[in-house]
């Protein structure tokens, strides 16, 4: 079988390219995260480096300079770019962002947390430039870029994918169009020393808000997360998806993009295909009661 294009190997010669052009040490730098992207906190210094994982994607990284310097022109708690360092880097053909680390020092961030950011982050006028929202063109790049897939399992994603597009065009949303997110879950808000920030940019766009409001909803219908985490977020941000009768279309979306983030690392991070496979077999029987494991 290839080589997967983002080895533990390859990854370390990225960091390490990126850490030498910056001043900085790569030595026992910690991997905090592997799926879109892979992201690694520095041991000698307070920065976090961001590599791009999806070749398909790779445009995203413009829309995540402007949304974190829109956020810290209007103070919103969010992540902040490294200052000084003229960003998005290309390191070996790779792009590349560096950050501020936020230490964890505050108490976990609560479900009316991230609804308390996501109301800043809706009353916002959008950065200029900002995408306007397809989230099925994202899952279509994914699958397009994947680095295994059989051929009945693209037709399957691309055949799903327009089926739902189809439903999502006859959608009345009733929260005003704006700035959104685009992936507001609780693992993008961080416990930071002065309170909890936003992280994760790469989805953001201009569209509907109830977009910002599906990810924690989903998070109690398939991941098994507690009731009383969603019904607190909903009461905190004062809207319900879930009672809204387009949920369902978003529900879909979401699980499309839950399934196939991982798609373009799938060679490099192999232990990640047997959720994958539990979750192709649930999209393809229609089983929406089958709880889902968190990729890791």
């Amino acid at each position: 079988m290839p080589e997967g294009r983002f080895t533990p190997a390859k990854l370390r010669r990225v960091l390490a390219a990126t850490c030498a052009r910056l001043g900085l040490d790569p030595a026992g730098a910690r991997l905090l995260r592997f799926t879109n992207n892979a992201v690694f906190a520095l041991n000698g210094a307070p920065v976090v480096v961001r590599i791009v994982g999806s070749m398909r994607l790779r445009h995203r990284v413009g829309t995540v300079v402007r949304v974190a310097e829109h956020f810290a022109r209007h103070g919103v708690p969010a992540v902040r770019l490294l200052a000084g360092v003229e960003q998005p880097l290309d390191v070996h053909g790779h792009p590349v962002t560096v950050w501020e680390l936020v230490p964890f020092a505050g108490p976990p961030p609560t479900p009316a947390d991230l609804a308390g950011l996501l109301r800043r982050v809706h009353a916002l006028p959008p950065p200029d430039g900002l995408p306007e929202w397809d989230p099925l063109r994202s899952i279509e790049a994914r699958v397009a870029d994947a680095e295994e897939l059989t051929a009945a399992d693209q037709r399957f994603l691309l055949e799903r994918c327009a089926e739902v597009r189809d439903r999502l065009d006859t959608l009345d949303f009733p929260l005003a169009r704006g700035f959104v997110h685009g992936d507001a879950h609780p693992g993008n808000v961080l416990p930071g020393p002065d309170g909890p920030v936003l992280c994760d940019f790469d989805s953001s766009c201009v569209g509907p808000p109830e977009w910002d409001l599906t990810p924690l909803a989903v998070g109690r219908e398939r991941f098994g997360d507690p009731p009383a985490r969603y019904a607190e977020f909903a009461a905190a941000y004062g809207f319900d998806v879930t009672a809204w009768p387009g949920f369902s279309v978003l529900r879909a979306v979401r699980e499309l993009k839950l399934t196939t983030s991982v798609l373009p690392i799938l060679r490099s991070h192999p232990p990640v295909r047997a959720e994958l496979r539990r979750r192709l077999a649930d999209l393809r029987a229609g089983r929406t009661a089958t709880a889902w494991t968190r990729y890791r």
